[in-house]
Parts: C-alpha cells; structure tokens; sequence
C-alpha cells in the first residue's frame, strides 16, 4: 500500500518506548474523510496495558502503533457521499488508517483518515470535553448492561465519576462510590464518594465495578443483596475468582460490560448536549504532543490526574 500522506502521530515503538514521528496515511477511498486533530485523550485502562506490555492479545495488535481511541478534530476532507461538511467539528474514536504503523487504536495523530460512518458530528461549544464521549459511552454501556440502575460504583475515576453522573441525571438519589485513594474522593456531584471500609451496608441489589482490581469479587459479594448484581466494566489482565458458597447464597450474579456501542454514543450525546449529563471538570492535565513522553509518564502514574489530554492543534 502506498504511502500518500504523512501525520505527526505519537507512536508506542515497544511497550514502554514513547515516541513522537512522522508516520504514513493510508490512501483515502470513497468513504473515508480526512480529519484535523485538536485534541486526543489518554486512556488510563487500555493505553495503560498497551504501555506495559500486558494487552492481551488481539486481531491486529503489534508494535509498533499508535495508541488513542479518543480524537476531536475538524474535517478537513469530507468522504464523497457524507453529510458531513468540512471545518465541521467530530468525535472520532480510533483509526485503523495507517500504513507503515499498526492503527488498532490510531487517535494520537496530527491527522487521521477514518471511514465518515465512523465519526460523530459535535457541537463546537464541547471543545476538548468532547475527548470524554468515547468514556461516558462506555459509562452508558456499563449501565444498559446492568438488569438494574446500580447504586453502588466501584472506583472514583473518569469513569466511575461519568457513571456516577449519569446515575444521578436518570434519578437515582442514594449513589455511593467507593474509592481507596483519598486524592480521588473528592469532586462529588450528587452522590456519595466513601473508602470501602467505610461502608458497612450489605444489601445492594446491583454494583458496578470500573477499577480493574484484582481479587475484589468476594468483597463485592459480601455487599450484595439476595440475588443482587456485579456488573464488570474494567478492564481486567489477570484471570478473576471468587468464593462460591457466599455468593451460591447470594445467587449472585456476574455480568461483563465490554465496548460501547454505536447506539450508546448517540445517548450519551444527546444527553449531554440536552445538558443532563456534564463533562466539566474531569480533564485535569494537558500537554503538546511533543511531551508525550511526560504526558503518559504522568496519565499513569499521578493520582492527581484523572484526565490526560495532547492539545495537538499547533503540532
């Protein structure tokens, strides 16, 4: 495949090995359209596992790559038959059109080609809080996956805040968020952020659980009520256990929230630009894509960050 054009893009050379280059654009077809980046997300779960190396595999992971599936840019090119209009803003969640890098994810670029179908349009005034829809999507999936709205949220962090928050917008009034960290218990908007030990209430009917942890499962259970509900919506490498007699005496059960659908981007959308759902104050650092070395470094390993975003519009 010939290369035809050249982006900036940050690119994982091997796990731990950060770069910014110039990499190849796959040729535009019919359907593509062609997108400026102003603003890319950091995304402390997937990126993270990609970043050390412990990504379970998938169809077209390898290194090297570009990581990112949270892009907000501008058309520059509009595919033939789209109504989409050029300088016109959009959310893109990831590209695959690359052609000397793998683009399993593919949003960390000056520039990216992506089939039009796969972007969304958004309103100018979200500006880089649009980086978040890709976040509060999968916040959504996680709650449509529950068989009930949970009232329990298990993690304090970009994501447990935007399930918390949308708790709250469809009319739960008693949502408690657990969070280990005392950095991250603060920014509450409606609900209750406590350190687990602290709770001492064993009668949830449905939890959610974004932190990833590893043996956590047998104290969820223990927080359950009969016939209550886990609903997994981290991401989690290591394989998961628990204690069967508790929750054989729960009959609890075990439910895994995977990606974001179409159907629950354009919810989520609407619900924010119906102003029911807020994304203020969860974007906490930036950086120029040329400190992308520093930017992940800190993505990662601060507990002051809860969101990372490459402002990459004078790259």
């Amino acid at each position: 495949m010939a290369i035809t054009e050249k982006a900036s893009a940050v690119v994982f050379e091997q796990p731990g090995n950060v770069t910014l280059r110039q990499v190849g654009l796959a040729p535009v077809t019919a359907e593509d359209c062609i997108v400026d980046v102003e603003w890319s997300g950091i995304s402390t779960g997937t990126e993270r596992l990609l970043w050390q190396g412990r990504m379970p595999p998938f169809p077209g992971l390898s290194y090297p790559l570009v990581p990112g599936y949270e892009a907000v840019g501008r058309i520059n090119t509009t595919a033939a038959d789209s109504t989409l209009q050029n300088g016109q803003r959009v959310f893109i969640p990831g590209s695959r059109g690359y052609a000397d890098v793998a683009g399993l994810f593919g949003g960390a670029s000056s520039r990216i080609v992506v089939p039009a179908d796969r972007v969304i349009a958004v309103g100018d005034d979200l500006g880089e809080e649009a980086t978040l829809l890709a976040l509060a999507a999968t916040a959504y999936h996680a709650i449509q996956r529950a068989r009930a709205l949970p009232d329990l949220v298990v993690g304090h962090g970009v994501l447990g805040r935007l399930i918390a928050r949308l708790l709250v917008a469809l009319g739960r009034d008693d949502v408690v968020v657990w969070e280990t960290q005392a950095a991250r218990r603060s920014g509450a908007e409606g609900y209750q952020v406590i350190a687990p030990d602290e709770d001492s209430r064993r009668d949830y009917p449905s939890i959610v659980d974004v932190s990833g942890a590893e043996g956590l499962l047998d104290t969820l259970v223990g927080h359950l009520a009969p016939g209550g509900e886990i609903v997994l919506a981290g991401f989690y490498d290591q394989p998961l256990s628990f204690a069967f007699p508790p929750a054989f005496m729960r009959e609890a059960s075990i439910a895994i929230a995977a990606e974001w659908q179409p159907a629950d981007l354009v919810a989520t959308l609407e619900l924010v630009t119906r102003g029911e759902l807020s994304l203020a104050g969860l974007i906490t650092h930036r950086e120029k894509p040329d400190a992308a070395e520093a930017a992940y470094a800190t993505a990662f390993e601060s507990a002051d960050c809860l969101k990372m975003i490459l402002d990459w519009r004078t790259a």
